[in-house]
């Protein structure tokens, strides 16, 4: 991992949630760990690489090991990279999309699926501030499976064994076990336990 002058600082302030204010030393941080991203990812999707090599790759992106378990097929983007999170068994499918400065997490047994867009930024309504992020963490609980072109909003927890339909955008808590889909999501469902 590169050596990103005030990376930890940075990741303190935005899992604390707080506003990173536009042409700040934090938002020149954030922009750093940006570039290693896009470095990282192109890496990743601009050949054919090994599970292992994927793994690799990621552990290096995400600056912890990934689980050895844990299964990704490119085309992959992080904006950020550092404060993504992976529980053991977690499969994310081709072309997803993570916006992880405020956090990612995603629990144990998830599945992602394809062009899945987790995002975890929103800008100030004010015009003058536009430049101003304000972080908010996802948490993906255990066993959640996501059908293709999801979208998750910032500050959303969705509990463990929740099923999210393809194509829903899910704008707030999503309990366990819930089935949800459309746009806002909608809970339809429990899911079946056993």
């Amino acid at each position: 991992m590169a050596d990103i002058e005030g990376l930890d600082t940075l990741l303190a302030a935005l899992n604390a949630g707080e506003t990173i204010p536009g042409g700040s030393p934090l938002h020149a941080a954030m922009h750093a760990a940006s570039q290693e991203s896009l470095r990282i990812t192109a890496e990743l999707n601009g050949r054919y690489n090994s599970p292992e090599q994927v793994r690799a790759l990621m552990s290096e992106l995400t600056g912890r090991e990934v689980p050895e378990s844990f299964q990704l097929f490119p085309p992959f983007s992080a904006d950020f990279g550092k404060n993504i999170q992976f529980g053991e068994d977690v499969f994310v499918n081709s072309g997803c999309r993570f916006q992880d400065q405020g956090g990612i997490e995603i629990g144990a047994g998830s599945l992602i699926g394809h062009n899945a867009v987790i995002t975890t930024l929103n800008h100030d309504m004010v015009p003058s501030r536009r430049a101003d992020m304000q972080p908010a963490r996802v948490v993906i609980g255990k066993g959640v499976w996501f059908g293709a072109n999801v979208t998750v909003l910032p500050g959303v927890t969705i509990g463990d064994g929740a099923v999210v339909g393809a194509g829903a955008v899910v704008t707030k808590d999503v309990p366990a076990d819930a089935v949800v889909v459309g746009v806002p999501a909608k809970q339809i469902a429990t899911a079946p336990q056993g």
